[in-house]
């Protein structure tokens, strides 16, 4: 029997002070990528959002490092999505007793890394006494399922 083994984590960073499409613009170029790719391209483009994504690519890599063992070497940006935050709004005086609105926005950024060198799924082995007994003190019957084959008996569409 196989059973699903965690090979992802995360990081996020909400409420940056920054547009959710200027965060888009360098999410784009990132996703999919390995971690030291990633780290060279964050550290060479000429972005102000690239130094927020950065730390959240080294908070990733010390997520995965610490809940899962791994090398930053096998690490791969698996997901990467900016979603808008909410916006802070100010008013600035202006001349003749006017207000003039100033609107910052923010933005939720969320990444997902993924070890590449980890199987997704690990053997269990069904036949262990244990997990048996456990099941037995229950008194739950188990029996197993009798393949049926509609198709050799004249199916369905044979009786009248």
């Amino acid at each position: 029997m196989l059973k699903k083994k965690k090979t992802t984590v995360y990081a996020l960073g909400q409420y940056r002070s920054m547009s959710a499409h200027k965060a888009r613009r360098v999410i784009d170029q990132i996703r999919g990528r390995s971690y030291e790719e990633t780290l060279m391209i964050l550290e060479l483009m000429p972005y102000r959002a690239c130094y927020p994504i950065l730390k959240l690519v080294y908070s990733a890599a010390a997520n995965a490092s610490y809940k899962m063992d791994s090398n930053e070497s096998n690490l791969v940006i698996s997901k990467a999505e900016v979603s808008e935050g909410t916006i802070v709004k100010k008013l600035k005086p202006r001349a003749r007793g006017r207000s003039f609105p100033i609107k910052r926005p923010t933005c939720h950024i969320s990444i997902v890394v993924k070890d590449i060198s980890l199987d997704e799924y690990i053997e269990v082995d069904f036949l262990d006494p244990l997990r048996w007994s456990k099941k037995l003190k229950s008194k739950k019957k188990y029996t197993a399922m009798a393949y049926h084959n509609m198709y050799s008996n004249g199916g369905v569409w044979g009786k009248k």
